[in-house]
């Protein structure tokens, strides 16, 4: 069985971990075992003390290869900061974003390959070389596509931020008068992207973001063509009306999408989506041309998510065989 999960960053990893565990896939994979392909945002990198960051490529690297700091979901695991504390003593900015020693060393190989002309695919397959996550992970592309967020500036005009200031120093507090994701038309898929969801037997979008990871990685051009060719079942991640982790809603309300999971799925559309997994505290949602399914989605620990997981890739193969 071949699996295509496009994921964004905490949801998207620990989703995939309980996918995995759903399927009995290790880090040796097999040629007998399914084979789980990630499509990982990028939108969300950035460039900070001349280092290129890739957060959420990183958080699911880290998660599927046991390195990730688990009470966060992102970041490593008995990490320190003596780097960012040097670099504020000498005035570095900006202090608002951590970068660990451990993590340090990732953002360097990586920089380093970039720079001698390695693409961020390349870059991301010899990185996971070490980390053996058990699937393969493709960045959405090996261009530079990163998202700004639009706010007021105070004196009636607008200004753009990265979207990590928006997040981690403002925590989506300044209201976003738009979010555009900078170079996205005219990138084009990584190498072996489009490829996978057209081999693919089914696709799984986990409870990310559904406006900057899941949305960054259809902003790309022929992406979203190909998911609507595939089989697609979305879990969602909103809850009875509010996000189960992070500030999504804040996002949603950016793009003018009311915070339920019956609004997200009529978001993506029934021309992406053919199921769509809800928590029982919307058992109610309707989305026409979608099929819709209740059950408790709280990822609470590892036999939950997979739980999840094993829901989501049921109903996808239902789906599939219910296609012409």
């Amino acid at each position: 069985m071949r699996i295509v999960v496009p994921a964004g960053g905490i949801g998207g990893a620990r989703f995939l971990r309980g996918l995995k565990a759903a399927l009995g896939i290790g880090a040796d994979l097999t040629e007998d075992d399914p084979t789980i392909t990630v499509i990982g945002n990028t939108g969300d990198d950035i460039t900070l003390f001349g280092l290129r960051i890739c957060p959420d490529l990183d958080t699911v690297m880290y998660t599927l290869g046991g390195g990730i700091n688990e009470s966060q979901g992102w970041g490593r695991a008995e990490e320190s900061f003596a780097v960012k504390e040097e670099l504020a003593a000498y005035g570095m900015q900006p202090t608002w974003f951590g970068l660990g020693d451990r993590d340090v060393a990732t953002h360097i190989v990586r920089t380093q390959m970039m720079a001698a002309g390695y693409p961020l695919s390349a870059v991301t397959e010899a990185l996971c070389d070490r980390w053996r996550p058990g699937v393969r992970l493709l960045p959405m592309t090996d261009d530079r596509v990163e998202t700004h967020v639009v706010v007021a500036d105070g004196d009636g005009g607008r200004r753009a931020i990265h979207f990590q200031e928006w997040w981690i120093r403002h925590r989506a507090a300044l209201p976003a008068l738009e979010i555009v994701s900078v170079g996205a038309e005219d990138a084009k898929p990584a190498p072996g992207v489009v490829e996978a969801i057209d081999e693919a037997d089914l696709v799984l979008l986990p409870p990310s973001n559904p406006v900057v990871s899941i949305g960054s990685i259809l902003g790309v051009p022929g992406v979203r063509a190909a998911l609507e060719r595939a089989t697609v079942v979305g879990v969602s991640p909103i809850i009875g009306g509010a996000p189960v982790r992070g500030m999504a809603d804040a996002c949603l309300t950016a793009i003018g999408v009311e915070t339920s999971a019956e609004a997200v799925a009529a978001h993506f559309g029934p021309d992406l989506l053919d199921g769509w997994l809800v928590d029982t505290a919307d058992a109610g949602a309707s989305v026409e041309g979608v099929t819709v399914r209740a059950r408790p989605l709280y990822m609470s620990g590892p036999d939950a998510t997979a739980a999840i997981a094993r829901a989501a890739l049921d109903l996808a193969l239902e789906l599939k065989g219910d296609r012409p």
